[in-house]
């Protein structure tokens, strides 16, 4: 190896860790906030640990998604006591979504819940899909 080569390497490899960081600070961080109680405090809740997740990392950091399924499918129909919050979340690029196993048990119509939301098959293996994906599980 010639010494230009040898000085080429050594400048590249001094600049390794730092290309490493900035590709780990450009990194988004994901959460996955599971809702599954027929309680409005805890829907409050969820809400606001998303809001404080994106305050901490800064919105274009973090993407969050709040999946409903269960008794906790209430949270995203259009009625929803929180349904001021739930504008607010998807003005904020808050993923919300509900689970549509729950809905066709209940007979809960695409019609009756809050617009704007998504949809998955079953909640739960959605959560599980996105643990395995190296999602942070947050349960209020």
């Amino acid at each position: 190896m010639n010494r230009r080569t040898a000085l080429a390497f050594l400048a590249m490899t001094a600049a390794l860790p730092a290309m490493a960081q900035q590709k780990k600070a450009a990194a988004k961080q994901r959460v996955v906030i599971q809702v599954s109680d027929n309680d409005p405090a805890k829907w409050t809740l969820a809400l606001n640990n998303a809001r404080n997740i994106q305050a901490e990392l800064g919105k274009d950091n973090v993407q969050i998604e709040i999946v409903a399924y269960g008794p906790g499918l209430a949270m995203l129909k259009a009625e929803s006591k929180v349904a001021a919050g739930l504008a607010g979340a998807l003005d904020d690029n808050i993923g919300l979504i509900a689970c549509e196993n729950t809905m066709q048990n209940t007979k809960v119509t695409r019609d009756e819940m809050y617009g704007g939301i998504a949809y998955v098959q079953a909640g739960v293996t959605h959560i599980m899909k996105r643990q395995r994906e190296g999602w942070a599980y947050i349960r209020p």
